[in-house]
């Protein structure tokens, strides 16, 4: 048996050493590849928006990429220069953002699905379509008729008041309906017509008054109102939000601000994992909360599951 010389052994040290530094060094030049500026872009200073911001920053503080937070006034293309990826929350943001000449990649969430598809999409559209998305305010409508079922069998017929902004969602919804065995019945509100009318129309026809997330409808202005006239036809209201629980809708199928936000952070990682920033479609929100208004199912005699038992039915049909 023969053994090395000491020179050999000293070459293959030398190379193996070698090896070794060019692994770490190339190792360091990945992660400073990989790591990133990710602009949060809040329409305002609300608590929801800001509440985002803090689940993405967390998030991300466990990866190479930072989140740094900027507001919708006052935005300048100068702010943006170093951001790889750009994440608009609310409308309000996304528009800042699309009277830009130039932009980053953009995210665009808490947003209406209506008001993405109609204007946000061609707004802040670059021609590549993985440089832009969206995860939507709405619930899908499946989501939304499941929790009807599940909820309130002896539901029926379900009302919905849209305005001309989401009148092209009729046919959608009403396939969604139909699948639980629910019809749908919808008035439209044309511009400068009293609420009140449309409404009752809707409410003397159906069992239940599904609110969307449509700004021309349901507002600060209008919700009491809303809320008033459907107790007064026994009318129970599904929300949108937790907010319009507390107001008065007997339950609300809602993304909170932190499961928007984790999501949203979710994507982010993986969409920065190479050298091109690759968005996946545009979605509904993938974590959701059912919460119910009990004082509100006293007064209209109602007696519903547990929220924990819907959210578990429903993620189990998701």
């Amino acid at each position: 048996m023969t053994f090395p010389g000491r020179a050999t052994r000293w070459r293959a040290l030398q190379r193996i050493v070698r090896l070794g530094v060019a692994c770490a060094c190339l190792a360091i030049v990945s992660s400073q590849a990989v790591a990133a500026r990710v602009a949060v872009v809040l329409s305002d200073d609300a608590t929801p928006y800001q509440e985002v911001y803090q689940v993405i920053r967390a998030y991300l503080d466990d990866t190479p990429h930072e989140a740094v937070r900027l507001y919708a006034e006052g935005l300048t293309p100068a702010a943006l220069n170093d951001a790889r990826l750009v994440v608009a929350v609310g409308v309000g943001a996304a528009e800042a953002l699309a009277a830009l000449p130039e932009r980053p990649p953009v995210l665009a969430i808490l947003v209406p699905r209506a008001w993405y598809l109609k204007t946000g999409r061609a707004r802040l559209g670059s021609g590549n379509r993985r440089n832009l998305s969206a995860i939507y305010l709405d619930q899908p409508f499946e989501r939304q008729a499941l929790l009807i079922r599940l909820a309130l069998p002896d539901v029926r017929r379900v009302g919905v008041l849209l305005s001309a902004e989401q009148s092209s969602v009729v046919n959608e919804l009403d396939s969604a309906l139909r699948a639980q065995g629910l019809s749908l019945v919808y008035a439209t509100l044309t511009p400068d017509e009293r609420l009140i009318t449309p409404l009752e129309a809707v409410l003397t026809e159906a069992d239940l008054l599904l609110a969307l997330p449509d700004p021309l409808v349901f507002n600060r202005n209008t919700a009491q109102s809303l809320f008033l006239t459907s107790y007064r036809y026994r009318d129970p209201v599904l929300g949108y939000s937790r907010s319009l629980t507390r107001a008065g809708a007997l339950l609300s199928l809602h993304s909170s601000p932190a499961q928007i936000g984790r999501q949203a952070a979710e994507w982010i990682s993986s969409a920065m994992q190479g050298g091109t920033v690759r968005l996946p479609p545009p979605a509904y929100p993938s974590y959701f909360s059912v919460s119910i208004n009990d004082q509100v199912a006293r007064s209209l005699g109602f007696i519903l599951p547990p929220e924990a038992d819907l959210e578990k039915r429903l993620e189990g049909r998701n």
